[in-house]
């Protein structure tokens, strides 16, 4: 088959001397220029191989109500949804690894990052809206010899082609699929994204997909780990985790500044600005929550709100893991209740009376929180 592929009206993202990378609408291609050992877990032709020319990322539907392509990609069937995707671009489909996402290609970020000769180049799409999970989470579908049982899940997908400079043995190329989840696990981490299915911090999601390749050059001595102790393995990391925090910045908004709102802290525990203003309409006198309600984002998002709510979301998780014996978990919450009163009034000499004030707020982490702005916003003005 001749490849049509890169068209016309294709964006050259990047060309190095073993690879060229273009985005073209709904795709994003990278092009092999030397033989590659590529791992991946495409659909087709996935696993370890040597004879792929083409690492194909494209936007397989939009992230939300598109039952018409899912209907499409659940009728045809993996391989044959491959297949058609190949015919799109008119690539070969047995010399093509694809990766499917909701994300826009738009989106695809592209990190690079080296050291001594050694370079990765990293392309990731991401979004976590949908369907974020952490590894251990409860699983909302299983595969059985008949096929799945459930439909596919809501969308969220993080899909990384890495692409290594150097050779490495087929045991390090392994190892750098670890690696590189770990980074991809890091960046969630610093992000905070919680998982859609448990009160915790997410690792990945339940559709991640990824391309990992490699030079095939004999000639060369294959590097032998990508460990995380070794510079390889360092800048894979570095180049993997910092595509993952940009992508994510474009698709979902998600950035460090905006992770500091008191709802992203405590939305994995049930907080929501619905039943956060439900509750505080009743715990504030009418013109004291009119004025709340008028600066909602001056309130939920102050700094130091945010902080302490990290803090008190910290022992949630520290009290899930057994790290804090029961009889201390509500005078520990308490004390990081009254510190997120204290942020909110702006009166840190404050603390010891709202410790005292919380103390007859029920064993509710979350109506302990309310409480606290509440009172943290009578106190600023009084």
């Amino acid at each position: 088959m001749t490849p049509a592929f890169p068209p016309a009206s294709a964006e050259l993202l990047c060309r190095e001397r073993r690879f060229a990378a273009h985005r073209a609408g709904r795709y994003l291609v990278a092009e092999l220029l030397a033989p590659h050992r590529v791992l991946s877990n495409s659909a087709h032709v996935g696993g370890q191989r040597g004879d792929l020319r083409y690492l194909v990322n494209h936007q397989s539907c939009e992230a939300t109500g598109d039952r018409e392509r899912h209907d499409l990609i659940a009728a045809a069937g993996q391989v044959a949804y491959h297949h058609r995707v190949c015919a799109e671009l008119g690539l070969s489909p047995d010399e093509t690894a694809v990766l499917g996402t909701a994300a826009n290609m738009v989106y695809a970020a592209h990190r690079t990052a080296a050291f001594d000769g050694l370079r990765v180049d990293a392309f990731t799409t991401a979004g976590v809206a949908g369907n974020a999970a952490r590894a251990g989470d409860p699983a909302a579908w299983t595969e059985t010899d008949e096929g799945w049982r459930r439909a596919s899940p809501p969308p969220g997908t993080i899909n990384t082609i890495l692409l290594i400079d150097c050779p490495v043995t087929p045991a390090a190329q392994a190892r750098a699929v670890v690696t590189m989840t770990e980074a991809k696990s890091a960046a969630l981490a610093d992000l905070a994204v919680p998982s859609r299915y448990s009160p915790t911090i997410a690792t990945g999601t339940g559709t991640d997909q990824f391309c990992l390749a490699a030079p095939l050059e004999p000639e060369r001595r294959p590097k032998e780990s990508t460990s995380p102790h070794v510079k390889l393995g360092e800048i894979i990391g570095v180049a993997v985790k910092e595509s993952v925090v940009e992508a994510l910045r474009w698709q979902n908004g998600l950035e460090a500044s905006y992770t500091r709102g008191l709802f992203h802290a405590l939305g994995r525990f049930g907080l929501t600005e619905a039943r956060a203003m439900e509750r505080l309409a009743e715990l504030l006198p009418a013109s004291r929550f009119e004025l709340l309600d008028k600066n909602r984002k001056a309130v939920f998002f102050e700094p130091g709100v945010g902080a302490a709510a990290y803090a008190l979301a910290a022992v949630l998780d520290r009290v899930a893991c057994g790290t804090i014996p029961d009889g201390l978990v509500q005078e520990a919450l308490r004390c990081q209740a009254a510190c997120v009163a204290c942020a909110l009034a702006g009166k840190p000499d404050r603390w010891p009376a709202f410790r005292t004030e919380l103390m007859e707020a029920s064993g509710d982490s979350i109506e302990l929180v309310l409480r606290a702005i509440a009172a943290g916003w009578q106190a600023k003005w009084a």
